[in-house]
């Protein structure tokens, strides 16, 4: 059953397997319902970005494709939604998914030719509703800093102009940094970060993922860093002492030199591409709306938090019972019978109403029996008090009153111990 959805080729069963994808996919869907609640304005899930997977395959070292889970999501609230992957591998999942839909654009900036996936021509710009809302920027061996700024702010920004997108979703594959296992792009951490500097400054609700990376330690760099770009934040090149800080070895730094590799990408190569990519997006008539209709329910419901709303046909768990605070007027008579908080009804009663001769005739009876009952409670011996004071939460209700009744057999008949009552 595993090879008829790719899993055990380019995507090894390894222990733990299902407990990944479930926070993976649980993670970027849980980001895109905070976004929809405007509960945040950045989400990210370094976990996520898994932009190979298929509807019924797995590729790529990628299972589920939880980007395309969470567009969904978003797409329940937003009308438009800006897909942009800087990845070295072309995000042919998430294309596929959106090939033929008008409310979610597509944007990759990626290796072709020789490369996996071998998706992503310049020339794939979606079909039927979906046709020029593929937008595919093809690159070669080497590009650099310089040459992805130069491409990656005039495209977005045009896309930004034709599509008026109301949310976007970055995919941040870092194996388009230099040095990396399986990429051939000669980007720094701080060229990379630049993409996430220029589509925060749009100030849309935005969904920043993980993806590819092959050089781990460059990875946590790379994800380090434009963590604290998404924040605002500006942190020191010198890393701190950590249990893994042997692994950032030799320099021990937060950034990375490129190297020397010739960049294939000639500005003529690149200016050929973006005029083509300028002349598609021209072809847009207009950002496209959708109809007013219910917005379905979110595929994580908010915990309610009002927790007086019980049912009373159904027990109460150990732990709510536990997290109840009652107030003490509930359950004791206050010092003036009548007032206050009542244990019970027939003190209320009396002091309401003007007593008869014969109940005053009565009084002095009533309080010679109340120095023989001591404190307790009306009809309550002082075993059976502790008996009903002193039980544990987790006892429950029926096997009380067994208990209690044991109890008092056993005090009376067996210890011959008489009870006094009234």
């Amino acid at each position: 059953m595993f090879f008829q959805v790719n899993v055990g080729e380019d995507c090894p069963v390894f222990d733990g397997l299902f407990e990944f994808c479930q926070l993976s996919t649980g993670g970027s869907v849980a980001s895109a319902v905070k976004l929809n609640k405007q509960q945040t304005d950045i989400a990210v899930n370094w976990a996520g970005g898994l932009h190979h997977a298929k509807k019924s395959e797995a590729s790529g070292f990628c299972y589920v494709n939880d980007i395309v889970l969470a567009i969904l999501e978003l797409l329940k609230y937003h009308q438009r939604v800006l897909y942009i992957d800087i990845d070295i591998h072309h995000g042919d999942g998430v294309e596929e998914a959106f090939y033929t839909t008008d409310r979610v654009m597509t944007v990759s900036f990626h290796k072709y030719g020789e490369y996996f996936p071998g998706t992503g021509d310049l020339r794939d710009i979606g079909a039927g509703k979906g046709k020029y809302y593929a937008v595919n920027y093809p690159l070669r061996d080497g590009i650099d800093d310089e040459s992805y700024e130069a491409i990656f702010k005039p495209v977005m920004s045009k896309v930004m102009e034709m599509f008026q997108p109301s949310a976007v979703v970055l995919q941040c594959g870092s194996d388009s940094l230099s040095g990396d296992r399986l990429g051939c792009f000669n980007l720094t951490i701080k060229g990379h970060a630049k993409c996430v500097e220029f589509v925060k400054s749009f100030n849309l609700p935005m969904l920043m993922l993980g993806g590819g990376g092959y050089t781990i330690r460059n990875v946590a760099r790379c994800w380090t860093y434009e963590t604290a770009v998404a924040l605002d934040t500006e942190i020191p090149n010198e890393l701190p002492y950590n249990d893994y800080f042997e692994y950032f070895g030799p320099d021990f730094k937060l950034h990375i030199s490129p190297s020397n590799m010739t960049n294939q990408n000639t500005n003529e190569y690149l200016e050929k591409i973006k005029q083509r990519l300028f002349e598609n997006l021209r072809m847009l008539p207009h950002a496209p709306g959708v109809q007013m209709q219910a917005i379905p329910e979110d595929a994580i419901p908010e915990e309610s938090g009002d927790e007086d709303e019980e049912d009373p046909d159904k027990r109460i768990s150990i732990c709510s019972s536990d997290k109840r605070i009652a107030c003490e007027e509930e359950f004791s008579d206050s010092d003036e019978e009548g007032e206050g908080g009542r244990k019970n009804s027939s003190n209320f009663k009396k002091a309401k109403r003007v007593k008869t001769e014969d109940e005053k005739e009565k009084d002095p009876e009533e309080k010679k029996g109340s120095r023989r009952r001591s404190s307790w409670p009306e009809q309550t011996s002082p075993l059976q008090f502790w008996l009903l004071a002193k039980f544990p939460t987790f006892i429950p209700q029926p096997l009380r009153f067994y208990i209690f009744y044991f109890s008092v057999y056993l005090y009376k008949n067996i210890l011959n111990i008489n009870i006094p009552r009234d």
